[in-house]
């Protein structure tokens, strides 16, 4: 009898995994290229929902389905490699810093103990804040002409604080390309094609994982993952391209000081 009823149960079971994956993909395809910090909201709607999907193996694969999308978009870029081979390598380079330290911190376990509510608050203020300066700088340089050594360097370290849920990969980034001066579009473009080497090192990973697993639902959950946020990735990449084009970044600025203000209030509740 035992055995019937839990038979009964596992479709059940799928449906709700399959739908918990589905609002994961949409948080990671819209938040992953906004300022916002994928990965904070990936915890925290975990959390809040009590998802039994979130984990950093289901967190990888939305990374992998973003990496595809941004790869699809600026295949145009990719591919006419000859043309755009110093500007890539400039890419390669400035995404060396944090790919080392993330390295560094999955393989030691270190990556896990900053996943915390309180950490999240603070840096979504922080550096929703430091944003908001940001974006006040002149619309001057644009990627073509002024994406040089010394920008590589500067953005480069900075994108390391990404590691830290709540700073936001592409918010640091553009954060660091305004204060250099660059025109919002172009900064947004040096955003994207900064995840290319990042979420491609992410993506190494994840496959890997789900290759060795062994395990067909672990495999269905992750590729699931995979395809759907691909599809939400893609469309937020084109939308967001041409909304910075006649708006300013302070809808995202507000958006992460509230949010910082109703986590520090639950976090010292």
């Amino acid at each position: 009898m035992h055995l019937v009823l839990s038979t009964k149960k596992q479709p059940l079971i799928l449906i709700f995994r399959m739908i918990e994956v589905l609002i994961l993909s949409i948080i990671q395809g819209i938040a992953e290229f906004l300022p916002i910090s994928s990965s904070s909201h990936l915890i925290l709607v975990s959390e809040l929902m009590q998802f039994e999907n979130q984990s950093l193996s289901i967190d990888v694969s939305l990374h992998i389905g973003s990496f595809f999308a941004v790869l699809l978009y600026f295949k145009k870029d990719i591919l006419n490699f000859y043309e755009n081979r110093i500007l890539l390598f400039k890419i390669v380079l400035t995404s060396l810093p944090v790919m080392i330290v993330g390295y560094f911190l999955a393989t030691t376990g270190y990556i896990d103990k900053i996943r915390d509510i309180e950490i999240i608050a603070w840096t979504t203020i922080i550096f929703g804040l430091l944003l908001y300066l940001s974006d006040r700088f002149k619309l001057e340089k644009n990627i073509s002409d002024d994406f040089n050594l010394k920008s590589v360097f500067f953005i480069g370290i900075l994108q390391i604080f990404s590691l830290i849920p709540g700073v936001s990969r592409s918010g640091i980034a553009i954060t660091a390309a305004r204060l250099l001066k660059f025109k919002r579009v172009d900064a947004a473009k040096i955003t994207f094609l900064l995840s290319i080497p990042i979420l491609g090192a992410v993506s190494f990973f994840g496959i890997k994982n789900i290759i060795i697993s062994g395990s067909f639902d672990f495999a269905i959950m992750n590729i699931t993952s995979i395809l759907l946020s691909f599809f939400f990735s893609f469309i937020t990449i084109k939308y967001f391209l041409k909304y910075i084009k006649k708006f300013n970044l302070n809808i995202f600025v507000f958006y992460r000081i509230l949010l910082g203000v109703v986590l520090l209030y639950f976090a010292y509740l």
